[in-house]
């Protein structure tokens, strides 16, 4: 198929809805990055001491991970919409940077301690999130919907 059949092929609007809703599910996780990254010493100073600890103590390549999760998520979602085959490596690179930052979260700084249950269910959802829009670009290339 060439690139003009591709880009006349009719896309479902679930396609559309899915995409909307994981670029604006990736921008949450963006605010919270940048609340994390900015974090005020008032709002510290009221944080529980092990939630506080925890966050001061997270190492800068775990941020690293933080970022590339959410901002690849977020272009990646920009590409979905843009109908862009690069969509779905940026989808990838999403997902393991959310892998290598909860290795740091729940292997070596063992936030399930702090957060219990409720924050390991919200890792888990994130996680499903990233491999479903993942799953989407695969099944939209695969059916000729990415240039």
């Amino acid at each position: 198929m060439n690139d003009t059949q591709n880009t006349s092929q009719t896309v479902p609007a679930w396609f559309w809805i899915v995409s909307v809703a994981g670029l604006l599910w990736n921008l949450l996780g963006v605010m919270a990055f940048f609340m994390q990254v900015m974090v005020s010493p008032e709002i510290l100073e009221a944080m529980p001491e092990a939630e506080r600890t925890l966050m001061l103590s997270t190492p800068g390549w775990a941020m690293g991970a933080f970022a590339i999760a959410v901002f690849c998520g977020t272009i990646g979602c920009i590409g979905l919409l843009l109908r862009q085959r690069w969509a779905k490596y940026l989808l990838v690179l999403s997902l393991l940077g959310i892998i290598v930052q909860n290795i740091n979260a729940f292997v070596i700084q063992d936030s399930f301690a702090v957060f219990g249950p409720a924050g390991t269910m919200m890792v888990g959802l994130v996680a499903l999130v990233a491999l479903g829009l993942i799953l989407l670009s695969v099944r939209a290339d695969s059916n000729g919907w990415l240039n």
